[in-house]
């Protein structure tokens, strides 16, 4: 899951910090306790001597191996006995002045091995959700805020269904997706619908239940996406364009994609070759994509190429949206 660099940045800067600060901490707890207790430092600085020196030491001058192991963890117990008493004698646990790791699997390193640890992983989805809010609302916007009394149980006209009945199966759609991400039936959305029905709601509620469970997700709308296509290609070697590069590539290569507002961007022989490009590579790498648009998918064959419109219609499952404007049914609540 290959995390925005700013983002794996920022949650390994929190995990440094918060190391820096807890050792800091436990220096203060030693300090105080030497000053009550004199003899607890230089108790420490006994134990502190690694059994690996001391046997070298030992074997140095000739001494049996065994002999030096058992002479050296002897010394220790009693070494860390004393201590334990003195603790006592203050009020503290035997372990108060210990520096223990927050993290035990991979103390606080952020890494066991060449995976990334689970505490890492955590301050990145944080992270992650800080990024995607600077796009998305995703203050109240969950699945559990989510209002089906917006949508009105009277069957649409020419749909069959209520607006209310719709979305309760789209819920249930989007909310699968996102809980079950990466084992879910369904790789690919694509949410249509005309606006203020709920399908940028819905994506944020996607990207941030996916954030969560330690998935890499980058939101963005159509016009932003080929703005950094197009600045990649023409723009090169320059400042921007290096940046543009960065950014094609976290669109090509997220665990989720969610492109918002498709069709609201002008439709040039470009912007087809750079959709054709994040589509097509996308489902080649078996990533997983939403794309929100208030096109159809009968007026997005008209409007794209051949070869777009026929991955989108075959590897995207459609959830049509329809009812009244919910922007305006909230603004007429107030």
């Amino acid at each position: 899951m290959p995390y925005d660099a700013n983002v794996l940045r920022r949650a390994v800067q929190r995990l440094e910090d918060a190391g820096r600060s807890r050792r800091e901490e436990a220096e203060r707890r030693r300090r105080a306790a030497y000053a009550r207790e004199p003899r607890l430092e230089q108790l420490d600085r006994r134990i502190q001597g690694t059994m690996a020196g001391l046997v070298a030491a030992t074997l140095r001058r000739g001494g049996d191996a065994a002999a030096a192991v058992r002479a050296v963890r002897e010394e220790n117990q009693d070494l860390q006995r004393e201590r334990a008493v003195l603790l006592g004698g203050l009020g503290l646990p035997p372990d108060a002045l210990d520096d223990r790791p927050a993290c035990p699997l991979c103390r606080d390193t952020g890494w066991q091995g060449a995976a990334m640890c689970r505490c890492l992983k955590e301050l990145c989805a944080q992270e992650q959700i800080k990024e995607l809010s600077k796009l998305l609302d995703l203050g109240e916007q969950s699945f559990d805020t989510f209002r089906m009394d917006f949508y009105s149980q009277t069957t649409y006209p020419g749909r069959g269904n209520s607006p209310r009945g719709n979305m309760e199966l789209v819920y249930d759609v989007c909310l699968n997706y996102a809980t079950k991400f990466g084992r879910f039936a369904l790789k690919n959305l694509f949410l249509s619908g005309a606006p203020g029905l709920g399908k940028t709601f819905l994506s944020a509620c996607i990207a941030r239940a996916v954030s969560e469970n330690g998935f890499s997700v980058v939101y963005d709308t159509a016009g932003n996406i080929f703005a950094q296509f197009e600045a990649r290609k023409f723009l090169r070697d320059s400042r921007d364009g290096l940046d543009a590069r960065d950014e094609t590539r976290r669109y090509l290569n997220c665990d989720l994609l969610i492109l918002d507002d498709l069709g609201s961007e002008l439709t040039t022989q470009f912007t087809q070759s750079a959709l054709y490009e994040l589509v097509n590579t996308r489902l080649v790498g078996g990533r997983h994509t939403v794309i929100s648009s208030n096109l159809s998918m009968e007026e997005v064959a008209q409007r794209y190429a051949p070869q777009i419109a026929s991955r989108l219609e075959g590897e995207y499952h459609s959830l049509y949206f329809f009812g009244d404007d919910i922007r305006l049914l909230k603004k007429n609540r107030l």
